[in-house]
């Protein structure tokens, strides 16, 4: 797996110029690759892309699937945290954001920080059936691993072990499991936003007085130090029950899809 996560080259439906568009640069993150048997990459938007399930086919037509579903409201009420953490969104309330998927699709309430405006429509985000059975159409359900969150979560080691028993790779390695991506915040929006999108001025004199390295170490620092780690708070009983029933019948049939009972989502 290359070192950056997410350069979203597949997916050309959905644009943003944070995802790698560019052939050569997007390959060269695999330079370092020579006799692996298995060489890959993850890229959270190429489930929802409508293209990316085709373009991986025609780029490389053996390639494996992996899919990881999460209950679906809970896997909005933590997708819309992350998107306060990085800009994405500015509706700070939860419930108010995903209320106003209609406006943004008519062009209004849009942040001035989002990295492409289709994220925004949260709901459209979690119609699993209809992306899972995309891969299965264009791959083959036999190319297609999907693993349930829930499972990743309860039993880590034996779902990283079917993993690589799916991919026919040797299962004598086992990494260290930790949590790694806890949820945070930002103590200030505005040195975010700097440094994600610094002004001109800055860019020449960051050129002009720090090397490269010198610059992202910088940035680095300056983005942690910026970075709060904190629990997020439980979503309310009622909101929780009303996002339930909405997603019932789309949980219904992707139990069907996946040949395995996951209506229990909408009932805890």
């Amino acid at each position: 797996m290359p070192g950056k996560k997410e350069s979203h080259f597949f997916g050309t439906d959905l644009n943003s110029p944070r995802f790698i568009r560019d052939r050569e640069i997007y390959l060269s993150l695999f330079s370092w690759a020579k006799d692996e048997k298995r060489v890959g990459e993850s890229s959270v938007w190429y489930l929802y892309s409508k293209k990316a399930a085709s373009e991986i086919k025609e780029f490389s037509p053996s390639a494996s699937i992996i899919i990881m579903l999460r209950n679906p409201v809970d896997m909005l009420y933590s997708q819309h945290s992350q998107f306060l953490y990085n800009g994405n969104e500015d509706i700070a309330c939860f419930e108010e954001a995903i209320n106003a998927e209609d406006d943004r699709k008519r062009g209004l309430r849009i942040p001035p920080g989002v990295h492409f405006i289709e994220s925004l429509f949260y709901r459209e985000t979690v119609k699993y059936t209809e992306q899972v059975r995309r891969y299965y159409d264009v791959f083959g359900r036999e190319n297609v691993h999907v693993i349930i969150y829930d499972d990743f979560k309860m039993d880590t080691v034996n779902v990283y072990r079917e993993n690589l028993r799916f991919l026919g790779v040797r299962g004598d390695f086992q990494p260290e499991f930790r949590t790694i991506n806890p949820n945070k915040r930002v103590r200030s929006n505005i040195l975010r936003n700097l440094l994600q999108n610094p002004p001109q001025i800055v860019r020449v004199l960051g050129k002009f007085f720090m090397t490269h390295t010198l610059h992202q170490r910088f940035v680095k620092k300056l983005t942690s130090f910026n970075m709060k780690y904190e629990t997020r708070p439980p979503m309310g009983t009622e909101l929780r029950k009303r996002l339930q029933a909405e997603f019932a019948l789309e949980i219904e049939q992707l139990s069907e899809l996946l040949r395995r009972d996951l209506t229990h989502w909408c009932k805890t």
